[in-house]
């Protein structure tokens, strides 16, 4: 007997689950009919399976009545407790249902828009654009794990981005006890060796850590979440990094750091043989959601070893206004301007570049490109 569209909205179950069910019918008997309409099974699926298995009579019901997909939802919610994700999986489904000439298409009774399917299913249309591009782009496994639960809908959407060979990684490090979250990072750090640090010296170090904040926040279409972007590192291995070989005796640090981090980032300055001078004040105009205010600024300390004050007499305004762009941690290159306008000469090193090579500037990092 052939599955109604409707019935192969929600996943089939599986493994041991499969085999508890086959050994409930084996022991008590078939106790829920399978639901028939229209000569297709509309509801049981996993009980008609069972029962084939067993080889014994497959008892059915017909369904007479005029909302197949209302009562399908209803059975099925009811049953299997599913949370938002998995809900939100059906609801894309759904809408992607159409009518057409063969004679299942002729059992849907009407097309479903994204807001009616994220109504019937009790979830928003944006969870449901979220599962639509899990569904889109994800690799079979992605939506193997939402479909189980594993993963959240919004978080698969952000894996969906990757390649899918990433993605299947991911799954298995899920699959395998990791939460999402950390198996991205591990991925992204398997996928991310940076070269040895140089072995010169350098007047001028200027570095943006990537700061373990504690915090996976990621939704779709904004990730706000370090962890999601790059690998992250503890305050210990930044403070572990040999800096201090790399910095001349008479040298300048501009470390970047954030309100939450102000206290680590002056602990790494210590760890890297430096001393806090002062700072600059990044005012990003658009604002970033804090948990004691609206944060809409950003430190670069400044720190020296041995004598190296600026070679411009010029006193540069401590508070620079520019609005930041839209890429996670994306710094401004004005800063450079300022670094390269009080350090007119001498080595200098960018920690963590992200990108190409400024022009006399060496650069070290995971997603530094070659000059």
């Amino acid at each position: 007997m052939k599955f109604h569209p409707y019935a192969e909205l929600f996943p089939m179950i599986e493994g041991a689950d499969f085999e508890a069910l086959k050994e409930d019918i084996r022991a008590n008997g078939q106790r829920e009919p399978i639901w028939v309409f229209n000569g297709e099974v509309l509801d049981g699926r996993n009980r008609y399976r069972a029962c084939e298995s067993l080889g014994v009579p497959v008892r059915s019901q017909e369904y007479d009545g005029d909302d197949p997909l209302g009562f399908v939802i209803s059975l099925n919610l009811r049953r299997r407790h599913l949370d938002e994700s998995q809900r939100a999986m059906v609801a894309t489904k759904l809408e992607s249902l159409k009518h057409g000439g063969s004679r299942q298409d002729a059992n849907l009774l009407h097309e479903v828009t994204r807001s009616q399917a994220a109504a019937l299913l009790n979830v928003s249309p944006r969870t449901v654009a979220a599962a639509a591009k899990v569904k889109g782009d994800g690799a079979p496994e992605l939506v193997a794990a939402v479909e189980r639960g594993d993963i959240s809908v919004s978080k698969a959407a952000s894996i969906a981005e990757a390649p899918p060979e990433f993605q299947k990684r991911v799954v298995e490090r899920v699959r395998s006890g990791e939460k999402p979250v950390e198996a991205v990072r591990q991925e992204r750090m398997a996928g991310r060796k940076a070269a040895p640090l140089p072995k010169d010296k350098y007047r001028v170090i200027y570095a943006d850590p990537p700061w373990k904040y504690g915090d996976s926040r990621i939704t779709l279409g904004s990730a706000t979440g370090a962890e999601h972007h790059y690998p992250t590192m503890s305050l210990d291995d930044i403070c572990a990094m040999p800096i201090r070989d790399l910095a001349a005796d008479d040298s300048v640090l501009f470390l970047w750091a954030t309100s939450p981090l102000l206290e680590d980032a002056l602990k790494v300055i210590n760890a890297w043989g430096f001393k806090y001078k002062a700072n600059f004040v990044w005012d990003k105009v658009r604002h970033n959601l804090g948990h004691y205010n609206s944060v809409r600024h950003e430190f670069l300390l400044i720190a020296t070893k041995g004598s190296c004050t600026p070679d411009s007499p010029k006193l540069l305004d401590s508070v620079v206004e520019l609005e930041k762009t839209d890429k996670h941690s994306e710094k401004p290159e004005e800063f450079r301007q300022i670094i390269d306008a009080l350090y007119t000469h001498g080595a200098r090193l960018e920690l963590f570049r992200r990108g190409g090579v400024p022009a006399g500037w060496s650069a070290w990092g995971n997603e530094t490109e070659a000059a």
